[in-house]
C-alpha cells in the first residue's frame, strides 16, 4: 500500500498545477494545498515505521518474455526461497520511468530495498542466504571461472535483443504478443497502452538497441560464436558447461537465454505461456536463423532441451 499511496501522491502532484488554473486559487490557497500535500507525503514515509507494509521479503518485477528475466525466475526459482513475481507490460517501465527488469524487491524489517540487473541480483541472492541455504543455493556460488563466463552469457543476451528486436518489430500484432497484450498477468490498462504507444515504443527501441542490418549481423556472429563454442564444450558428455559434477547458475543462464529463440517447452516455468512465439508463428527470417542454429548446433540444443525437460 505505501507504494501505492506514493503513486497516488505523485499523480496529484503533477495535476495541482492544473487544479490551480482550473479553479483559480488564490495564492494562498495554493500555499495551503502544498503544505497539506508536503503533511501527506510525511505521513506516507512515517507510516513505514510505525505501520510498516505487509510485503512479502522478495517480490520480483518482470517481463514475461525476457530472457534476462527468465535468468533470475530460474536460478531463484532452483532455490528454495519464496518470492513474488509482478508482471508489466513490455517496454514500459523502461521508457516511461526508467526501471529495467529483471528487478528484486527486497525487505528486510522495515526497509525495502532494490536491486536491478540480473548479475547483481544473483550476487545479491548468494550473498544473503548462502549461510542459511546450504546446498539448496550452491548452485550461485560465484566463482572467478563463472563470472567471467556469466558476462559473455550476458553479451549473448545483448546479443539475442538486438536479433528478436529486428525480426519482431515489422510485425506489430506479433511484438505486441511478445510484450503481454495476451497475457492476463498484465494489468489491462499496461495492456491497452502498450496497443496505443506502439509506434512510440518501436522508434525507441530501434534507437536504443540501434538495430539495424549492420548490427543485426554483428549480433548473429556474436550469437554464433558462442553456441559454436558451447558446441564444442558439450562434446565430451559433460553435465556442466564449464565441466563442473554440478549445474550452476551458468548452466541455467545460457538454457534461458537460448530459450528465447529455441522456445522449449517450460520456457518460463510456466509464466511466459501466454507470451510464446512458436517458430510457425515466426517471420521467414527468424524462422531461417532458429533452423539454422538448431542444425549447426545440436549439442547445445540438445542440451537446452533436456535442461527445461528435467530440471524446469
Amino acid at each position: 500500500m505505501t507504494d501505492k499511496r506514493a503513486f497516488v501522491h505523485t499523480v496529484f502532484l503533477f495535476l495541482l498545477p492544473v487544479l490551480v488554473a482550473w479553479f483559480g486559487w488564490s495564492v494562498l490557497t495554493a500555499v495551503g494545498v502544498v503544505l497539506l500535500m508536503l503533511v501527506w507525503r510525511w505521513m506516507i514515509s512515517l507510516s513505514t515505521f510505525v505501520a510498516p507494509e505487509k510485503v512479502p521479503e522478495l517480490v520480483l518485477e518482470t517481463i514475461s518474455v525476457s530472457h534476462f528475466v527468465e535468468k533470475v525466475r530460474w536460478n531463484l526459482d532452483a532455490t528454495d526461497l519464496d518470492y513474488v513475481e509482478r508482471t508489466a507490460g513490455g517496454t514500459l517501465g523502461a521508457f516511461f520511468l526508467g526501471r529495467t527488469v529483471p528487478r528484486l524487491k527486497v525487505r528486510t524489517g522495515a526497509v525495502r530495498s532494490e536491486i536491478g540487473n540480473s548479475a547483481e541480483i544473483l550476487r545479491y541472492l548468494w550473498g544473503a542466504y548462502a549461510a542459511t541455504q546450504g546446498e539448496k543455493i550452491k548452485h550461485l556460488e560465484p566463482t572467478a571461472e563463472r563470472l567471467e563466463f556469466e558476462q559473455r552469457l550476458d553479451r549473448y543476451g545483448v546479443s539475442l535483443q538486438i536479433w528478436i528486436y529486428h525480426h519482431i518489430l515489422e510485425d506489430r500484432e506479433l511484438a505486441l504478443h511478445a510484450w503481454g497484450v495476451n497475457n492476463p498477468a498484465v494489468p489491462i490498462w499496461q495492456r491497452w497502452l502498450l496497443r496505443l504507444l506502439f509506434p512510440l515504443l518501436a522508434f525507441l527501441i530501434r534507437r536504443s538497441f540501434r538495430i539495424t542490418a549492420a548490427n543485426y549481423e554483428k549480433a548473429c556472429h556474436r550469437i554464433e560464436e558462442l553456441l559454436a563454442d558451447i558446441d564444442t564444450r558439450l562434446a565430451d558428455g559433460r553435465v556442466s558447461i564449464l565441466g563442473d559434477k554440478a549445474l550452476n547458475y551458468t548452466d541455467y543462464s545460457f538454457a534461458a537465454f537460448t530459450g528465447a529463440w529455441l522456445q522449449p517447452v517450460g520456457y518460463g516455468g510456466g509464466k511466459a505461456d501466454s507470451v510464446r512465439i512458436e517458430r510457425s508463428r515466426a517471420p521467414n527470417p527468424m524462422r531461417a536463423d532458429i533452423e539454422r542454429w538448431v542444425e549447426d548446433y545440436p549439442r547445445a540444443v540438445t542440451w537446452v532441451q533436456r535442461l527445461y525437460a528435467e530440471a524446469r
